[in-house]
């Protein structure tokens, strides 16, 4: 049977219409119509990221879900990191001036001379073809310079690199860096002088020779070599240099040896000797050329200047006499041989207040007046002469006027060994 219609109801204008057939409010779920599809998001509002671009895919883009965040902290976090990044470039800015800086301090103090010593001089050669890197190396392990890094950067920066000249030279480690690139723009080959002091000894020769560049093994080398000179004609075999290096002062220049040098000085030794017919005069004397040399090294200690003719009769008197030649600086130069305490009774046969005679050689270079006085003494009966606390020598013929001296006039310095 069909079902029932509705019956239709009045409307306000007199139209009819169909009621609309109401629907419970609850069915069970097997009579709930489906859902018409809706898209995911149609109820919420198309959120835009900028720059984001579009998907390539046809799979759909998921959006993350976004996080609620105060709308002042992104500002903050920018700022965080802007100042984060202004201070770490101000803080490398920062390193690199400190670490200029202080390369600029090093470079400068490696600049600066080696040795205040202005009397110190280091022979240096340098080959042709040497290069500049090469050069600095050199001076530096010779001790001439601090670096050879500092020695470099100078000669690139003031153009001086491929200026610097081959040659010998005798640098002075008292120099900057730069005067002695200067040096070698200039290429002037050195000349220095060599002075033995009258008085000195062979000792302090040694160390002269030295100061001036030449290694000890040169000048050892040298001072022990056996010499064929007419100025050794009467030295012993085995005897040392001592006495025989000229009281003088000779240039030279930059490529000399130190066995030129000391040849050069022999020469000049031998020359006064023969213009001065010393050797006659020696003889006269009842000595050789040795032995005279020897007894000159005692007057030139003992006294100096107008005394000394006298000085040298009072020994040759000594000596014709048998007795000791008493000379106080004979024990002292005996004691500094040795290393020990000067001591008038020292055993040694230097020690001329206990030995008679000679010593076994010179104890000093002697000067030319003092070769002179021994080969042209004065002539008097003395036996005993004294330096004076006052500088004046007083002679005696006999013990007792000399011991009236040393109570009159050397009270000081006859109270010293």
């Amino acid at each position: 049977m069909p079902p029932e219609r509705s019956k239709p109801r009045p409307s306000l204008n007199d139209v009819s219409r169909p009621i609309p057939k109401l629907q419970p409010d609850y069915r069970p779920d097997h009579e709930l119509p489906a859902p018409k599809p809706t898209p995911l998001l149609a109820e919420h509002k198309e959120v835009v990221l900028p720059s984001t671009p579009e998907p390539t895919s046809d799979q759909d883009t998921i959006i993350p879900p976004q996080l609620d965040i105060p709308s002042d902290q992104g500002p903050k976090k920018r700022r965080s990191l802007r100042q984060w990044i202004i201070g770490s470039v101000i803080v490398v800015v920062l390193v690199i001036i400190a670490a200029a800086t202080a390369s600029y301090s090093w470079y400068q103090q490696q600049l600066t001379p080696v040795s205040t010593d202005t009397t110190k001089h280091i022979r240096v050669t340098i080959a042709p073809g040497t290069a500049p890197s090469a050069i600095a190396d050199q001076l530096q392990t010779s001790g001439v310079i601090r670096s050879s890094l500092a020695f470099t950067l100078y000669a690139r920066l003031s153009h001086a690199e491929n200026n610097l000249k081959a040659g010998a030279y005798s640098l002075q480690p008292s120099l900057s860096t730069s005067a002695i690139i200067n040096h070698l723009v200039t290429g002037k080959q050195d000349t220095f002088r060599v002075t033995f002091l009258p008085g000195d000894t062979l000792a302090n020769d040694r160390k002269a020779l030295i100061s001036l560049g030449y290694s000890s093994t040169e000048v050892d080398t040298a001072l022990s070599k056996t010499y064929d000179h007419p100025l050794f004609a009467t030295k012993p075999v085995g005897t040392d240099l001592e006495g025989y290096l000229y009281g003088e002062t000779i240039e030279f220049d930059s490529s000399a040896t130190v066995e030129s040098i000391l040849t050069r000085f022999f020469d000049q030794y031998q020359d006064f000797i023969v213009t001065n017919n010393i050797v006659d005069g020696f003889k006269k004397q009842g000595l050789t050329l040795y032995q005279g040399i020897t007894l000159a090294s005692i007057v030139q200690r003992e006294v100096a200047g107008d005394d000394q003719p006298q000085v040298a009769r009072v020994f040759l008197n000594r000596l014709k006499a048998g007795m000791t030649l008493g000379s106080d600086v004979t024990y002292q130069y005996a004691a500094k041989k040795l290393g020990v305490a000067p001591d008038p009774t020292l055993d040694s046969l230097y020690n001329t207040r206990r030995y008679a005679g000679l010593p076994p050689g010179p104890i000093a270079t002697p000067g030319n007046k003092a070769l002179l006085a021994v080969a042209n003494p004065a002539t008097n009966d003395y036996l005993f002469f004294l330096s004076g606390d006052d500088n004046v020598t007083y002679f005696a013929k006999t013990d007792a006027e000399h011991q009236q001296n040393i109570a009159l006039h050397c009270q000081k310095k006859c109270a010293i060994n």
